[in-house]
């Protein structure tokens, strides 16, 4: 089994004075002003919000403090709300007691267990729930497949990747992070296969990547409420984070260093790097991993999609653990 000697190098690796005919007036205005005031104090300013609301999360028991700097910041998705749709997506995120605005349910809405589960958890929360024409919720849900049933949701709460580094979690840590992947639906099926196979979580970057979106919610068919996702400001930076923290990173690539049924460091705790499916992992992340592993295929096939690949990795890396 490789040890740390064996690790692929990374890169660590003069005044000017009042205008002619203004007689001083305008330099006295400013005197008169005084000093500018911080950005925290002006009460408009967004930092002055900021502050406001940091000090309100810090006075409420049991909530989580915010970070900044570092390899990755917590961070909120775009836009005030997100809408999440779909029996399965919709009862799993009611199960898991994710914070919502208001249910739709379409008019004439055939009952199935999934609907009156949901509109049991929902009665039982005192949430307000509206009958929605089935045209209406076509427009909220922007043509999903909403089977139905939707729910508005505040933007997604993303975790800190140090969040993921928990050594309480049953089994042997296990994360999958994306590099360059931009379709909601790829990371819906791998948040699926994460669920799936005993992964931890799931990160992402904050810049040029997808993020916890609707489409996502429904591709994962519920994962998305029991699987965390972490957003981070420098992938790079966050996998030498998680390498100092015991990870080995193992980078999918179809020109890979070992092949996957010849891997042997299942065993290990292990972050699972994804590239995109047209350009792969970047440079700076490929140098990063310990490995780089491919998934051998006929060679009548290209390349597989990025979830099926996560997907087929996740299997094999839980079958031996397994033995």
């Amino acid at each position: 089994m490789p040890g740390n000697s064996q690790r692929r190098g990374a890169i660590r690796g003069p005044k000017k004075g009042p205008s002619a005919g203004s007689g001083g007036q305008r330099r006295k205005g400013l005197e008169a002003r005084g000093a500018t005031p911080r950005a925290t104090e002006r009460t408009k300013h967004p930092a002055h919000k900021a502050a406001v609301r940091g000090a309100k999360r810090a006075a409420t028991p049991g909530a989580r403090p915010a970070r900044s700097g570092g390899s990755g910041s917590t961070r909120k998705a775009k836009g005030s709300s997100e809408i999440v749709y779909g029996r399965n997506s919709v009862l799993e995120a009611l199960r898991a007691d994710i914070p919502v605005a208001t249910m739709y349910v379409a008019g004439r809405l055939e009952s199935d267990d999934r609907v009156r589960e949901a509109l049991k958890i929902a009665t039982g929360r005192g949430l307000s729930i509206l009958e929605t024409p089935r045209g209406e919720l076509d427009r909220i849900t922007d043509g999903g497949v909403h089977q139905g049933l939707a729910l508005q949701v505040p933007a997604y709460a993303y975790a800190h990747p140090n969040d993921l580094i928990n050594p309480e979690a049953p089994g042997i840590p296990l994360i999958v992070a994306l590099d360059g992947i931009t379709d909601p639906r790829n990371l819906g099926a791998i948040l699926r296969s994460v669920a799936a196979f005993g992964g931890h979580g799931v990160v992402v970057p904050e810049r040029r990547s997808v993020g916890m979106t609707a489409a996502a919610w429904k591709t994962s068919a519920g994962a998305a409420a029991r699987i965390p996702v972490a957003q981070c400001s420098n992938l790079t930076r966050t996998l030498e984070d998680f390498r100092k923290a015991g990870f080995f990173v193992l980078g999918l690539d179809m020109d890979g260093d070992v092949q996957l049924p010849e891997l042997q460091l299942a065993k290990e705790p292990l972050v699972i790097v994804v590239g995109s499916e047209g350009k792969g992992l970047s440079r700076l992340v490929s140098q990063t991993c310990d490995q780089i592993v491919s998934i051998p295929m006929s060679s009548a096939v290209e390349s597989l999609n990025a979830g099926i690949a996560t997907g087929v990795t996740l299997y094999e890396v839980a079958r031996r653990r397994a033995l």
